[in-house]
């Protein structure tokens, strides 16, 4: 879907000429169509989300009845789980073992995964700052996944990843979608709860799994729908 100015700065909760100020400055991802400039909502999305910015209820891509049949994010770390002490010295090291590590059907190609991933890291950091990195792909038709999943790993040693803030990143939470609308809703439901100080918080000390979920419950219900 591609957004007008309005749209985005709807989502936003900017004025239109904030956006306007930030296409002059090259400041937000854009692109020109007959002449018109327009958005693409997933680098829109990852690109709030990196910053921190809030984005609108609309974001998440239905209004609370189309949204009666997507997975919350609970549902989805559940189904992928939590990993501590995720080895690696670098980012492509790092991306190796999280991709061994997913809890995939067997059809789906691990190495294309991989590839896959440090395309996207090459297009910019999916670090998000505080630490934080949500390595995922645009196109998540691609891998043929039934159901969602998110995986969280903490790393044993905090590595570069071009992060906004400069920050070394330790916390990643991978995404795998089946389709672009669930990614789309997940990925702005993570930029919600990364928010969340009782949540960030329980992230920094890297808490028990059990405790991580229950947090993270906690914060996805304060999300407005």
């Amino acid at each position: 879907m591609q957004l007008s100015v309005d749209d985005a700065a709807a989502w936003l909760n900017v004025s239109p000429e904030t956006v306007y100020q930030w296409i002059r400055h090259a400041a937000i991802p854009f692109h020109q169509v007959n002449e018109q400039i327009r958005f693409n909502r997933s680098e829109l999305l990852e690109w709030a989300t990196a910053r921190n910015l809030p984005v609108a209820p609309g974001l998440f891509g239905a209004d609370a009845s189309g949204r009666a049949g997507l997975p919350t994010l609970s549902e989805a770390l559940q189904a992928g789980g939590i990993e501590y002490r995720v080895g690696g010295s670098d980012q492509p090291s790092v991306l190796r073992n999280i991709v061994n590590l997913l809890k995939l059907p067997e059809a789906v190609d691990r190495e294309f995964l991989y590839q896959v991933l440090l395309v996207r890291e090459s297009l910019g950091s999916t670090g998000v700052g505080d630490g934080v990195a949500i390595p995922h792909v645009r196109n998540p038709v691609v891998l043929h996944v039934a159901e969602p999943i998110i995986m969280l790993c903490f790393l044993e040693t905090p590595i570069d990843f071009r992060a906004i803030d400069g920050r070394p990143v330790n916390t990643l939470f991978t995404m795998i979608c089946p389709t672009v609308r669930i990614h789309l809703h997940l990925l702005a439901r993570l930029g919600f709860v990364l928010r969340d100080p009782e949540f960030k918080a329980a992230l920094q000390r890297q808490d028990a799994c059990g405790m991580l979920m229950d947090r993270l419950a906690d914060a996805e219900a304060a999300i407005p729908e």
